[in-house]
């Protein structure tokens, strides 16, 4: 289930795509690329747990 999830988010957010391609970049197997993710999505999740606030998307200005 974990794997959907960061596959949705690699697909919608840029910091989780940005993670995604450069394990692709680097030669990685796509299901690798998907775990990276997946611990990347694990811990901004767990960092929202802890500060109690909402995920907001990276703008540049």
């Amino acid at each position: 289930m974990l794997h959907i999830a960061a596959r949705h988010a690699s697909r919608r957010c840029q910091a989780f795509a940005a993670v995604r391609s450069r394990q692709t970049a680097a030669g990685k197997p796509v299901k690798s690329a998907l775990t990276a993710t997946a611990r990347k999505l694990l811990g901004v999740l767990n960092a929202m747990l802890m500060t109690g606030t909402d995920h907001r998307q990276m703008t540049q200005d």
